[in-house]
């Protein structure tokens, strides 16, 4: 069990050393909880740090069930399986991925203010969350990132559903855990202290990494 994000972050950096030292390296975030364990990473291996938000387009009336997604850089990645199976018509998905753009538009601002995305194309993304459960969003994520080119996508986490990791290790170059128990029930469980990232936390620890992590 780690103490806290912070914690599991500094843990899940000595995973990573194998990327410690490439000028193509981007640590990118799932913020919220996120972004304290990439805050870590980053500081470790002096690779900078960045957020991609990521926002689930739930089927209406069945939001739990994702027919997609939409990511940072206007990026959106359609489940065909979900939208062919329930015959959802386009113009669903279209309001559906609208009134989450707002949001991630929204997030977007709150994180990054005035402050370009980051150059994806060619670089070598570690991609970072609290904990991987069900891993819908992190493979949203993926494939938003291998949409923008990414040469390579390492994800990291410091604990993980054993049956998430199939295929996640399908979509992602490596994918690197501290922990992935057989009895997971939950992110949450592998925490002392699992309170929510609020907002002031991520903007700063982003503020705080720029001039330290900047290359």
């Amino acid at each position: 069990m780690f103490r806290d994000r912070r914690e599991a972050g500094r843990t899940l950096a000595t995973r990573l050393t194998f990327l410690a030292g490439r000028r193509d390296l981007l640590v990118l975030a799932l913020p919220r909880g996120g972004v304290p364990v990439a805050f870590e990473v980053a500081r470790a291996l002096r690779a900078p740090l960045d957020v991609f938000v990521v926002r689930k387009l739930g089927v209406p009336g069945q939001e739990e069930l994702a027919m997609g997604a939409i990511a940072s850089g206007r990026v959106r990645v359609l489940n065909e399986e979900v939208i062919g199976s329930l015959n959802l018509p386009p113009e669903v998905i279209d309001r559906a991925a609208a009134l989450e753009q707002r949001e991630l538009a929204r997030r977007e601002e709150l994180y990054r203010g005035h402050r370009p995305p980051p150059e994806i194309e060619g670089r070598t993304i570690l991609l970072i969350d609290d904990g991987i459960a069900t891993g819908s969003t992190m493979l949203a994520a993926i494939r938003a990132l291998r949409a923008q080119d990414a040469a390579a996508i390492v994800v990291g986490t410091p604990t993980i559903a054993p049956s998430a990791i199939p295929a996640i290790r399908q979509e992602a170059d490596d994918i690197v855990a501290v922990l992935a128990p057989e009895e997971f029930r939950g992110v949450g469980m592998w925490y002392e202290d699992f309170t929510q990232t609020s907002d002031a936390e991520v903007n700063t620890l982003l503020e705080q990494a720029a001039p330290i992590l900047s290359p």
